[in-house]
This record gives structure tokens, sequence and C-alpha cells, in this order.
């Protein structure tokens, strides 16, 4: 068996092709802190052009100041005004329903009315200051006014479990937001004077309203009565027609008690007076022209219904809530101030300007591994 010699040969030509180059995957920080260190004034440029930026920006945003009251349920200080006024209805008996929760209640909700805000700003200085004077007489851009202010009112529940500073008594944080401070606190307090001076006019008008209602039922009341009391005394004089006529056939003419006659009576009939006894009776029932003379309780409710006509409810001025806080004067704006919108543009202007530079290093250094290929 002839034996095959197998001849080492060289292995230069194997390749026909160049092997890649290992690629380098680490990122230098030495050399990327060295491209910004030398693009720095484009940095810093960038940086201070960016933070000027936000100033201007910040003086172009709207001033917002919020000026904000708290208020309680009323207590006897403030609503001894209305209780002097319905003194007399409670001794007539007028069912008022007005209380402290009642008129407190009614505050909160004029105060969220969205008709109400509109009122008072469409006759306030405010709005007209807002709208230009060429613009005064344009309907459309008065009421966009409007309703743009009157957004601006809010009215928050202090007893809302969900906020941190939550109260165990009921109490209200009213507040307006205006372009400066003074505008805001007048606003919201001429607010709420004209929402008192609502509720005030309201609960006077329910009241005379309560003791109209009650003189009306009072008088159909009265009416119906002395309806009945003539009809019974129409059937009184006819039944003692009647019982004349009997006594006359059965010949009792004095009392039956007076001469110890033992006589059983008639119910329907009654002649136990006798005949002449009877006749008296009528003669006197007939000559009544008014009923009403001899009943005590007729005579006493037309007193109550004269009185009733005399009430007078007179025009009150009380307050529908205690103050806890009056409305305040802010004293700082509200949103992100000049500072903070300064600091985030000028972040943002950084990053950008390291973010252009870095883009540029890679690709002017991918334009020059082309040119050298």
């Amino acid at each position: 068996m002839s034996a095959i010699e197998l001849k080492n040969a060289p292995t230069e030509g194997i390749r026909a092709f160049p092997l890649v180059p290992e690629t380098n995957q680490e990122i230098d920080l030495i050399d990327l802190l060295g491209t910004l260190y030398a693009a720095k004034k484009t940095i810093i440029i960038s940086t201070l052009s960016a933070a000027l930026a936000g100033l201007v920006f910040s003086f172009m945003l709207p001033q917002k100041w919020s000026s904000q009251a708290v208020v309680t349920p009323p207590e006897a200080s403030q609503l001894i005004e209305l209780r002097r006024a319905m003194v007399e209805l409670t001794v007539l008996d007028v069912a008022t329903n007005v209380d402290a929760e009642h008129v407190y209640l009614n505050f909160l909700k004029d105060f969220d009315s969205q008709a109400l805000r509109e009122e008072y700003l469409a006759n306030s200085d405010y709005v007209k200051q807002l709208v230009s004077a060429e613009n005064a007489d344009d309907k459309v851009k008065l009421h966009r006014a409007i309703q743009e202010t009157s957004a601006k009112f809010k009215a928050v529940n202090n007893a809302d479990p969900k906020l941190a500073n939550a109260t165990s008594w009921s109490s209200w944080s009213l507040s307006f937001i205006g372009p400066n401070a003074e505008e805001s606190r007048d606003v919201l307090d001429g607010y709420i004077r004209f929402i008192t001076q609502r509720v005030n006019q309201d609960t006077v008008q329910n009241l005379r309203y309560a003791v109209e209602l009650k003189r009306s039922v009072e008088k159909d009341k009265l009416q119906l009565d002395k309806i009945n009391l003539e009809n019974q005394h129409k059937v009184n004089i006819q039944r003692l027609g009647y019982s004349l006529e009997v006594a006359n056939a059965a010949g009792i003419k004095k009392p039956v008690y007076s001469n110890g006659q033992a006589v059983k009576d008639d119910p329907d009939y009654s002649v136990a007076l006798g005949a002449d006894g009877l006749a008296e009776k009528l003669k006197i029932e007939s000559s009544l022209k008014d009923v009403s003379e001899l009943n005590a309780s007729v005579q006493n409710r037309e007193y109550y219904l004269t009185k009733l006509a005399q009430v007078k409810v007179n025009d009150v001025d009380f307050q529908p809530f205690r103050y806890q806080m009056t409305p305040s004067l802010p004293l700082r704006k509200e949103g992100p101030g000049k500072s903070a919108i300064i600091v985030l543009t000028a972040l943002v202007g950084l990053m950008g300007a390291c973010g252009f530079v870095l883009l540029r290093n890679i690709v002017s250094g991918r334009k020059r591994k082309l040119e050298v290929v």
C-alpha cells in the first residue's frame, strides 16, 4: 500500500478578503467631556439665550393673584335682625322654615350660580376695564369676558375628607383669581356682598309669601266655617219650627219639667220647652243676622286674621354666614415663579446645546472616516 504524503501548504492565500477589524464599543467619557469643553462658548451662549427667553416668557405670562375667604354657618349675632323680624310671625304661627342652615345653604348655592356671577360682572367696573373702550358695545366680546371672568370664582368645601387640611366643622373657602392683588380682593369682596344682598332679599320675600299664604288659608277656612254655621243655623230654625208644630199638636204649652210631667222627648223634634218656649227660641234664632256673633271660636279666628293682615315684613340686613377669614390680600402669585421658569428654560437650553455639540462631533467624525476610505 502506497503512502500518501500530506504536505503543509501555505495558508497566507486562503483568505481572499481582509478580516473586519474589531470595533471598540466603549464610550470614552473623557473624550465626550473634552468635546463639550471645546465647544464651551456655544453651550454657554445657548444656555444664556434660553434663560433670557425664559425671563421674557415669565414676564409675558398672565398674572394670577388669588384672594380667598373662609365662611362658616351664621350664628346668633349674624341673624339677630332676621330673628327680630320673625318674632311676630312666630307668635302668629306662620311657618317660615327659615333658620341658620337654610340661609347658609342659600348663600353657597347663590355664590356658585353662573347666572348671578354674570349678573354681577355685567355691572362691575372690573369687566368694563377688561374690555377696551372701542369694544364696549360689542356684546359678543363683553359676554366672552364675563364668562372667562366668572370661571375664576371658586367655592371649595373644606370638610372634604380627601383634603389634607379638612376640618371637623363645616366651612367653605371662597376665592377669586385676578390680574393683581387689590383687584382680586375687591372683586371677591364685592361679589360676596352682592350675594349677601340677594339672599337677604330672597329670605324677606319668602317670609312675605309665607304670611300671604297663611292669610289666604285662614281666610278660606274661616269662610267655610261661617258657611257651616249658617247652614247649621238654618237647620236649627227649621227644626224649631217643626218642634213648635209638634208641641202645639200635643197640647204642651209650658215646659214639661215645670209641672212635674214626665214626657219622653223626641230626639228629632224636642218639645221639652213647650210651645211657648219653642216659639220664643224660634223668635230669637230667627232674629240673628250674623251667627258668628255667638261663636267664640269664630270671633277669635277673625281677630287672628285681622292680625295677619296687619303683619308687615320690612327689609332686614343680616349676614347669612360667619367669616373665619375675610377676603384676603394675596401676598404672592399663583403658578410657577420667574426663578423657576428661568431655571427650567436654562436647563432645557443646556441639554439642547450639549446634544447639538455631541451630534455635530459625531457627524464630523463620520465624514472624516469616509474621506479616508
